[in-house]
């Protein structure tokens, strides 16, 4: 996923920080309580959360089962920085994308911040990946209606391996989230299929991806969602 620049920090003179501080105290003092509270409601990142405290979200090794690892090429988060917002939908998406671990690209929409790993079974080569991202506003819920417009447009893609045809469903999803939605990837040349859940919960949008099971992934998808949006909301309480 993303990778947000941080740029370098200027450092003050020493012999120029007790005027600087004298200058904040005095400008403080004649500030109004209803100016201070002005100027935070205008900050577009108040009350979401960095990807810092976004990856205390994120399930633990202990919810995985036996055999299951993190790989640490798939472990990425925005840290205590918030990146711009963009949204550059294709006009043509690249289906393929729902075969990846960071799936909800294929959208063309990046939030203000996002935390992700990735689990792998050494004995069956299964793989669980987990991601949240932030949006301002509303935007999270856009990004939903966009992925399913998006999956509307994507019936099949050809397997890069198989060079198999994979089959793309998608459908609503009921008690996950203020949102859900539902993808399911099958191919005649696969073991198992995979499923993909997308949950919106306030401004924060959590992507799961599952091949564990027998069951195309699904039941380990959708307990994986339910855990991280419970997460989510005691960390936006604590906030």
């Amino acid at each position: 996923m993303r990778h947000p620049s941080r740029p370098a920090k200027a450092l003050l003179v020493a012999a120029v920080l007790p005027l600087a501080l004298t200058a904040c105290s005095s400008a403080s003092d004649t500030s109004s309580p209803s100016t201070t509270a002005s100027k935070a409601s205008k900050d577009p990142n108040a009350g979401l959360l960095t990807g810092a405290r976004l990856k205390k979200t994120l399930a633990p090794a202990s919810f995985f089962a036996a055999g299951f690892a993190v790989d640490p090429k798939g472990v990425r988060d925005s840290g205590p920085m918030y990146t711009a917002p963009s949204s550059a939908p294709a006009a043509k998406p690249d289906c393929t994308l729902l075969g990846g671990t960071s799936w909800i690209s294929i959208t063309g929409d990046a939030g203000v911040s996002f935390a992700q790993n990735d689990y792998v079974s050494k004995n069956t080569s299964e793989d669980i990946a987990q991601e949240v991202d932030t949006f301002r506003g509303t935007t999270a819920a856009t990004v939903l209606e966009h992925l399913k417009k998006t999956v509307a447009s994507c019936p099949e893609y050809t397997d890069s391996d198989t060079h198999t045809k994979v089959k793309i469903t998608g459908a609503d999803t009921p008690g996950l989230g203020d949102a859900a939605y539902t993808i399911t990837l099958t191919d005649s040349a696969w073991q198992n299929g995979s499923t993909l859940i997308a949950a919106q919960s306030g401004t924060d949008l959590v992507t799961v991806m599952s091949t564990d099971g027998h069951d195309n992934g699904a039941a380990t998808a959708k307990k994986l969602t339910a855990r991280i949006v419970t997460s989510l909301k005691a960390e936006h309480a604590h906030a």
